[in-house]
């Protein structure tokens, strides 16, 4: 009995067999349809871009969108076509960026078939399908879910152009697939570079000067739509100050701010990756494994997976893509194939017993609470500002004269809804604005003034509903409440996440 050894399972009977991966792909796909079927309320960063997807014509969708609001032009169309086919409502706004969410999964496991080793890939697909922000920016009116899908889509379909020999076929088909992917997908001109300045190294290296000049032909073609689409559509963008004021963090603050860069990517893990407390470090570990056993066995992969990083990096140190959070949502991928592929090479390569149970363990504590966070949104999904339900309890206890103010952080949410429950202009008063734009952030003296001054224009009136939504300044709910106090009588209350209204007389 003494002499027995400790057994450790070899693993690989699963890893070579893909009804693995089909499972956590059906787990994916599972997690994304609960968090779109949940039907949550619009948020306010939603109902900015779905009023101006809904307000304006495919044509005037081509202008600066209001709002401060910035969307690709092929984006804003499959929206625009969605609501004209599907009606004015949550799921056809949310539709294409559920579609999309739910094929990067596919998309995923067919690119790292082709990247990373089969002990890695049910590690990456683990993280791929039940990483937080992964999973939620799949139902939200935003173009970041589409974003990723079009980032494995160009890698899977244009890696052909590292090594084979292309075809006129081929240099058509590659032509135009990057000049379209380019009007759905801000972040697709990095993509393109990166896998297109990839192929050109490793094509210089081998000295292949033919294939050269047939993968200069193609980046013109792709170098002319970014040109077309810069002049029609992001130069409008990149002209709005509002925008480019909010980016300030997330751009260095000299060519030469490497401890900005290191800063950067380290947040990166916890936000979009979404590692939090210690796990950020252990994820941050086996990425840095990951590429150095990429570098030992194929270096061309390791240049494929990391040029996406460096090459926003750059657009990022030359102020023109902010290197920050949802932004950068489209670079999870590449930076799970590497964390992959550090798991993949522990339990791979580990001959030593206590090495092996080590690595195992630290692969596990990995995809744990990712894992466990995703089995949670299955029974409870993400809700963030539900105004719906609140806008339903006003509506049935609202008396004939009962006053409406809307709390102005709120108003673009309310202006979505207030027609489908029977709201004109006239029927509410929109309370005055912020003054984040001169003082910043947080509540000011300013603010205060000008919110007392607000409210006591409601004086005198015996019952007023005051609806709140998107109340993300602690402060500035404290104060509103302790004035509100000051004022008038609280009679009623009804607070769902993220939204609430208060029932106050002020007579």
């Amino acid at each position: 009995m003494g002499n027995k050894k400790l057994y450790l399972p070899d693993f690989k009977f699963l890893f070579d067999r893909p009804i693995l991966s089909y499972i956590i792909i059906a787990f994916g796909v599972a997690v994304r349809l609960v968090q779109y079927l949940s039907n949550r309320s619009l948020w306010a960063d939603e109902a900015v871009l779905a009023l101006n997807i809904i307000n304006r014509s495919y044509l005037e969708l081509f202008q600066s969108l209001d709002y401060d609001q910035g969307a690709p032009i092929g984006f804003l169309m499959v929206e625009k076509l969605a609501v004209q086919i599907l009606g004015n409502n949550e799921y056809a706004l949310r539709l294409f960026p559920f579609i999309c969410g739910v094929g990067s999964l596919f998309l995923f496991y067919e690119l790292a078939k082709k990247l990373i080793s089969k002990p890695a890939i049910p590690i990456g697909l683990i993280l791929f399908a039940s990483l937080e922000y992964l999973v939620y920016y799949s139902a939200e009116v935003k173009q970041y879910s589409s974003d990723v899908a079009i980032a494995l889509f160009l890698y899977l379909l244009l890696l052909p152009l590292v090594k084979a020999k292309l075809s006129f076929g081929q240099m058509i088909r590659f032509s135009l697939l990057g000049a379209i992917a380019i009007w759905f997908s801000h972040p697709s001109i990095f993509i393109l570079a990166s896998i297109g300045g990839s192929a050109l190294l490793i094509n210089f290296w081998q000295k292949d000067l033919s294939k050269v000049k047939n993968l200069l032909l193609i980046y013109s073609a792709w170098v002319l739509s970014f040109v077309i689409f810069y002049f029609v559509s992001l130069r409008n963008l990149t002209g709005n100050e509002t925008l480019t004021t909010s980016w300030g963090k997330a751009f260095p603050s000299s060519p030469f701010d490497i401890v900005w860069m290191f800063d950067a990517f380290g947040k990166f893990f916890y936000k979009p990756l979404g590692f939090t407390k210690w796990m950020d470090g252990l994820a941050i570990i086996l990425f840095l494994i990951g590429c150095i056993s990429c570098w030992l066995s194929r270096k061309e992969i390791l240049l494929l997976l990391l040029s996406p990083l460096f090459v926003t990096f750059l657009a990022s140190f030359l102020h023109q893509y902010p290197f920050r959070s949802r932004l950068v949502l489209f670079l999870t991928p590449f930076v799970i194939f590497l964390i992959a592929a550090g798991g993949g090479y522990i339990l791979r390569k580990s001959k030593a017993r206590p090495i092996k149970i080590i690595g195992i363990f630290l692969v596990i504590l990995l995809l744990y609470k990712p894992l466990s966070k995703a089995i949670d949104l299955i029974e409870d999904p993400i809700t963030y500002s539900e105004i719906k339900p609140v806008l339903n309890y006003i509506q049935k206890n609202q008396q004939p004269g009962d006053v409406l103010y809307i709390y102005q952080r709120g108003i673009y949410q309310f202006q979505y809804y207030a027609e489908k429950y029977g709201y004109q202009e006239g029927d509410y008063i929109i309370g005055v604005d912020d003054l984040d734009k001169y003082d910043g952030q947080e509540l000011s003296i300013a603010e205060m003034t000008r919110y007392e001054k607000d409210l006591d224009k409601l004086r005198g009136n015996k019952r007023v509903w005051l609806l709140f939504s998107h109340t993300h300044i602690p402060a500035e709910r404290r104060f509103l409440n302790y004035y509100l106090n000051e004022i008038g009588l609280r009679m009623d209350t009804f607070e769902k996440p993220g939204s609430y209204v208060y029932l106050y007389d002020f007579s």
